[in-house]
């Protein structure tokens, strides 16, 4: 794609790394954890814990929720980005969380370590452009329905303003079948590696809605090529303000690292 001057691939020259804290995603494994909504300090806390003890090298969680109805739990706000913050340093990580509004983009700067742009503003042109304007590592969703093509120019609006730091994310497109949340489509991964430079990762949690999918459609994300991944992690699931089908506890995620450890290390064999 001719359009496509800052993110397409090049003869020659493999996937642009993108540091966050010490990670170099893209050359380094991202695996990224943390609850869907962050509810309180001990909750951000003790999953912070958690996921770091288990092998994650990233912390996520939202603060800034965009959900269907608006009189569902919208997040804590400036007083959740202040305890992801606390949270991410008591355990020695960097961490990332969704903006919905282009305002919001330096307040957050402040605070996280990344910006996420989630499916439902991949195309808010101005909210890109304002992250592009920002030194942070961008992390970009899929649209619910956009093609690769779509996704990709996106991401040009944001390099187009000077942020080179973009990671791509695939969370599923909107399907037909009623079992899972999405469709998510791991085809993408190693077709964008083909057609961009920029590193892929994957996000099986939103990807199928459904906790009991996310341990294999997490390995076969890795087995496609994906340069990391994005889960969501809650000490009480069934009580979870946000999301509660998808959320792995504890203990299910520390298995899953494990798996994920050793099927990426398989991969690098290959």
């Amino acid at each position: 794609m001719e359009e496509l001057k800052y993110s397409g691939r090049r003869e020659g020259v493999g996937t642009l790394p993108v540091r966050i804290g010490n990670i170099e995603v893209g050359r380094d494994f991202l695996l990224a954890a943390g609850p869907c909504s962050v509810e309180s300090e001990e909750e951000i806390l003790s999953t912070a814990n958690a996921v770091a003890a288990a092998g994650a090298n990233y912390l996520r969680g939202g603060v800034f929720k965009p959900r269907t109805s608006p009189y569902s739990f919208r997040g804590l706000g400036l007083e959740g980005l202040s305890m992801m913050r606390r949270a991410a340093d008591s355990v020695g990580l960097p961490f990332g969380t969704e903006v919905l509004d282009p305002r919001d983009i330096e307040t957050v700067s402040e605070y996280a370590d990344a910006i996420h742009i989630g499916a439902r503003n991949m195309q808010n042109f101005p909210l890109l452009i304002e992250a592009g304007r920002q030194n942070k590592p961008v992390i970009l969703k899929r649209g619910l329905c956009a093609t690769l093509s779509e996704w990709l120019l996106a991401a040009e609006y944001i390099m187009n303003e000077g942020n080179m730091r973009v990671i791509l994310c695939e969370r599923g497109v909107r399907g037909v079948d009623e079992f899972t949340r999405n469709t998510l489509d791991l085809a993408a991964v190693p077709m964008l590696h083909e057609l961009s430079c920029l590193p892929v990762i994957v996000d099986p949690s939103h990807g199928t809605g459904r906790a009991s999918l996310v341990a294999p459609m997490s390995l076969s994300a890795v087995a496609a090529g994906c340069d990391g991944l994005l889960i969501e992690v809650h000490p009480d699931p069934p009580h979870a303000m946000s999301d509660v089908s998808q959320q792995l506890n504890f203990s299910e995620f520390s298995a899953l690292a494990e798996k994920i450890r050793r099927a990426e290390e398989f991969r690098r064999s290959l």
